[in-house]
Formats: C-alpha cells, sequence, structure tokens
C-alpha cells in the first residue's frame, strides 16, 4: 500500500494462536467488527507454530488444553493423547481457523515494528517490517506469554562451525542428529522435554545444566474412546471446574495440610500422585506452596525418586534440586527424562561449578574445557511475557514508549491495559494468571471481557478507555501481596521474575492469588462502570 494510506479497520489483533483465533472469533462474529489479524509465522499455532523441537508437548491435558466456546467444537475434536504433542495442537487450531472461517481475516508472514496511539483520531497507528500501515480504534495484542525466544549472549557462537538452533525457533523440516555430537544448554521444561528425544539419535548428548529441576512423571499415553466419550458427557462440569479453581483446571486441590498427615499417609499419598503424574502432583497437599515445611516434604520426596532413579550417584547429585522448593518455579512433566541420564551416550556437565567461556568453532568450552560437538541445541527458555509486548515498539499517549513505562518492570491494571496506552488491549498480559493457569482457560477469560468491554464502549458511544494510574499502582500492589502469600518469588533463577534474561528487572510478573479470584475481580470491575478505567468519546 502507499505510505500515505493507512488501511482501516475496528479492532487490529497481533498474534493468531490461541488468543487471537478466539479474539478474532469474539470481535468479528459477535460484535460484527472489521478486524484484521497480523500474524509473523505462515500459519495459526502462535506459539505452537514456532516451537517444534523433539519432544515439544503440552503440560495440561489435551480434553481442557482446548477452547469450551463451542459445545460442538468440543464434541467432534478428538484428542488422541492424555498430553498432545504440537503437531496435535497445531491440527486442532487450524481446525478451529477453518471451521469458523477465520484465516480470511488474517494476514500471515507479517511481523509489526510500530504502534503508536494517535490521540486526535483516537486510533491506532501500526507498521509492519514491510512497511505496510494500518489502523484502528483498538489495538489487542495476542502474542503469547512464551514467544520471544532467549539466546544466550555466548561469546563466539559465530564462529562455531557446526549448526546451531534455538528450542523456540525450531526449523519446520526437522533436525538430523544421527551420527552428531549434540550439546543441549539449559534444563527448564523444555531441555527436559528434548533431552529423551535427542539422545535416542545422537551419536552422544551433553546436557550443559545451571539448575536442577524437579520434574514428575507425564504417564502420557493414548486416550481410549471410551476415555473421550466419557469427557464429552461432562464437558459442562469440567468447564466449570477450571473455571472456578486456581490453577484453570478441572481437578481439587486436597484440602489437606502435607504437615497435618503422619509420614506413613504423607508417603502414601505422593505415591498415589506419583503414579497418576502431571501437573495434578501439586494438588496432593493444600500447602506446598504457602509452607515452607510442607513444600520441603514434597521437594524430599521427589529428590529420593530422582536418586532411585539415576544410577550414578553423582550425576543424581547434580540433577537433584537444591536451590529452591518444588513448584516455586515452572514445574515441568517429563517422559523418562531423569532416566536418560542412565544411557551411555549421555552425559551431564554442571556449569554453575564450571560455567560456560566461550563457544569454539569446534564446539562450547567451559572453565573445566572444551566439549566437541557438531551441534548446539539452545533450550534457554524466552524473554518471558514483557519481550513479545516490547519487541514491538508500542507508543502511547505523547508517544511514551511501552519500554520505558516498563524500564523498572511491568505496571499494568489487572495484565489487561496499561496507563497511558489508551485502547490497547494485554491478552494475558503481566499482571494476569496467566502462565500459573491452564491457558486456554485464562485467554477465554481475557477475551469474553475484552470483547463485552468494547461492546460496552460502542453501546454508549464512547471512543476510548485507558487504565488510570493510581488504579495500576494498586493492582501492583496486589499482584505482589499475592506473590508474597506464596512460595514463588524465592526461586531466585525463575523465568517468572524475568531472570534468565541479563539485565531485566526482577519483578515477579504474574497474578498468583488464584485464577477464579481474578476472574471475580474482572466482573466486579466491569459491573462497577469499568472502575479503575477512564472512559471517554
Amino acid at each position: 500500500m502507499p505510505d500515505t494510506q493507512a488501511a482501516d479497520y475496528d479492532a487490529i489483533i497481533v498474534g493468531a494462536g490461541f488468543s487471537g483465533l478466539y479474539q478474532l472469533h469474539a470481535l468479528r462474529d459477535r460484535l460484527g467488527l472489521a478486524v484484521r489479524v497480523l500474524e509473523a509465522g505462515d500459519g495459526v499455532g502462535g506459539t505452537w507454530y514456532w516451537n517444534r523441537y523433539p519432544g515439544a508437548r503440552c503440560d495440561s491435558e489435551s480434553y481442557y488444553y482446548s477452547y469450551s466456546f463451542s459445545a460442538a467444537l468440543e464434541q467432534e475434536w478428538e484428542w488422541s493423547e492424555r498430553y498432545p504433542e504440537q503437531p496435535e495442537i497445531m491440527r486442532y487450531l487450524d481446525h478451529v481457523a477453518e471451521r469458523f472461517d477465520l484465516k480470511r481475516d488474517i494476514q500471515f508472514g507479517t511481523r509489526v515494528t510500530h504502534a503508536a496511539f494517535d490521540e486526535a483520531a483516537a486510533r491506532w497507528q501500526v507498521t509492519t517490517e514491510a512497511g505496510e500501515r494500518l489502523s484502528a480504534p483498538f489495538l489487542i495484542t495476542a502474542v503469547g506469554c512464551l514467544s520471544s525466544t532467549n539466546v544466550p549472549d555466548i561469546p563466539g557462537l559465530e564462529s562455531f562451525r557446526g549448526e546451531w538452533h534455538h528450542t523456540g525457533r525450531w526449523p519446520h523440516q526437522g533436525v538430523d542428529f544421527r551420527g552428531k555430537r549434540v550439546g543441549l544448554v539449559g534444563t527448564g521444561s523444555t531441555g527436559i522435554q528434548a533431552t529423551p528425544v535427542i539422545a535416542r539419535d545422537a551419536l552422544h548428548l551433553t546436557v550443559f545444566q545451571r539448575t536442577a529441576n524437579y520434574s514428575i512423571p507425564a504417564r502420557n499415553g493414548p486416550m481410549s474412546a471410551e476415555a473421550r466419550a466419557e469427557i464429552k458427557r461432562n464437558y459442562a462440569a469440567i468447564r466449570e471446574k477450571s473455571r472456578t479453581g486456581t490453577n484453570g483446571h478441572p481437578w481439587d486441590i486436597s484440602e489437606t495440610s502435607a504437615l497435618e498427615a503422619g509420614p506413613e499417609e504423607r508417603m502414601a499419598l505422593y505415591e498415589d500422585a506419583w503414579k497418576v503424574g502431571g501437573l495434578r502432583f501439586r494438588a496432593a497437599f493444600k500447602d506446598l506452596l504457602t509452607h515452607r515445611q510442607a513444600n520441603e516434604t514434597a521437594s524430599e520426596f521427589i529428590r529420593g525418586k530422582i536418586r532411585g532413579i539415576v544410577h550414578d550417584p553423582a550425576t543424581a547429585e547434580l540433577l537433584t534440586p537444591r536451590d529452591h522448593g518444588f513448584a516455586t518455579k515452572r514445574p515441568p512433566i517429563d517422559t523418562e527424562y531423569f532416566e536418560t541420564f542412565n544411557r551411555g551416550n549421555v552425559s551431564l556437565v554442571d556449569v554453575r561449578a564450571h560455567p560456560i567461556e566461550a563457544i569454539t568453532p569446534d564446539g562450547l568450552r567451559t572453565t573445566a574445557g572444551e566439549h566437541r560437538l557438531d551441534m548446539i541445541v539452545f533450550a534457554t527458555g524466552f524473554d518471558a511475557m514483557t519481550g513479545p509486548l516490547l519487541a514491538m515498539d508500542i507508543r502511547g499517549r505523547g508517544g511514551a514508549a511501552l519500554a520505558d513505562a516498563w524500564a523498572a518492570g511491568p505496571r499494568s491494571y489487572l495484565g489487561l491495559q496499561v496507563a497511558g496506552f489508551p485502547n490497547l488491549f494485554t491478552i494475558t498480559g503481566p499482571g494476569s494468571p496467566s502462565v500459573l493457569c491452564n491457558m486456554p482457560t485464562a485467554i477465554e477469560q481475557h477475551v469474553d471481557w475484552i470483547t463485552d468491554c468494547i461492546r460496552h464502549l460502542r453501546d454508549h458511544r464512547l471512543a476510548r478507555i485507558e487504565a488510570r494510574e493510581d488504579a495500576a499502582e494498586r493492582w501492583v500492589a496486589q499482584v505482589n501481596e499475592a506473590a508474597h502469600a506464596t512460595l514463588l518469588p524465592t526461586a531466585a533463577s525463575s523465568w517468572y521474575l524475568g531472570a534468565n534474561v541479563p539485565g531485566k528487572p526482577r519483578v515477579f510478573m504474574p497474578y498468583a492469588g488464584g485464577f477464579a479470584r481474578y476472574a471475580a475481580i474482572c466482573r466486579d470491575v466491569a459491573a462497577n462502570g469499568y472502575e479503575g478505567f477512564m472512559l471517554g468519546r
């Protein structure tokens, strides 16, 4: 398009993953708005479009890691496994996009590089990497919390003669590990998923670990026809349980304290939870994230499991977490992660004891020596929650940059809006439950709230809505208060705090007060005339 002309819409959405697809459907098909979705990838999927690394799999169970807005969709889709693999999630989202005819309003291969609010016109002016300009009263970011890759700044990477990849930007054609000496850097959820799969094909796999991690076996397997039928019969109750729970999952947290149970009873309950596997392990007792002693009982149970699984005592000790409690960081689930270190072609390097100094033409050098490698895989995660937003150079009233507004850490109201940035909505933004939840549950709540808000503005002929500075300040205080009522901020290396990105402010970003409580607060805010927001013509 000519530089002097901007394409006009009622709303612009950035991102075509779970959030963007549902937000498009809600605004276009419920409100009748003209909507454009801008997506950097060449297809739908968002985070799952880019994360194609070996072993990529969801840690929420398939039947509720899905949309609830359409009963017909729930009944027609057939999940094949307890935990869906990346290709199955992509097939699901592609089916959703086709079923609801969403792709005609999605512009693929389009990266947003600048967005500025025009105060006189009360419109957002959006510029893409190709120089295209678009305009709309409402700008909605659906960029995901884990989509901005964090490639570590290690000297010498450009000199490496082999190939290297980041798990968050995995080649669509795949990677062949056969006959290769592979180094994997990072042992968070991604590294824990990738390690067993890479080890099966690689000549040798060297895992470079900074922080040992707790992990629970997924116990993944095929979903039987009987299980699928039972779930479909009970979907209404399953969704209600998800929406009224703490973490957006359809199961209850025990009402029993880990410290009230006797040693034998506690051990039996942990063993039962270990056999079931997955994130439900956290629900074995009510106080695992609020009481240090209670948490230590779970932490020590898992440490014992690691010692029992890993044959070599020295390797087992390196894999045993000592610096944080269970689930105070994102709790991974795995398929034979610890068992993989019993293989003869797998070795573990402690980079806390022997830090990485440089990447050389032939491998990777730590303070203890060089490891010769043919390939390096960075499983080093993301610039979580804020990274994807700051990458778009968003500018609000008076040209103020979001990067400057968040220089000391993200500040929002309800994780939905930022003071000084009218008509900008951030789906699952910092200050909302987001990553502490089953994401589709959190996404649908945000999309429904935003859609109702825009309907309210249009019905009352209002042109703008903006979070009040004092409301944002109070909400930041509430987010901090909720976090410090738990043990979550005690894990100093957690990406919840931004600790995986050098120079990033250490601020606990998600709301830890529980999903149901958060959703009730949002409902009350709307019912009270959008309390804490400034509405205007």
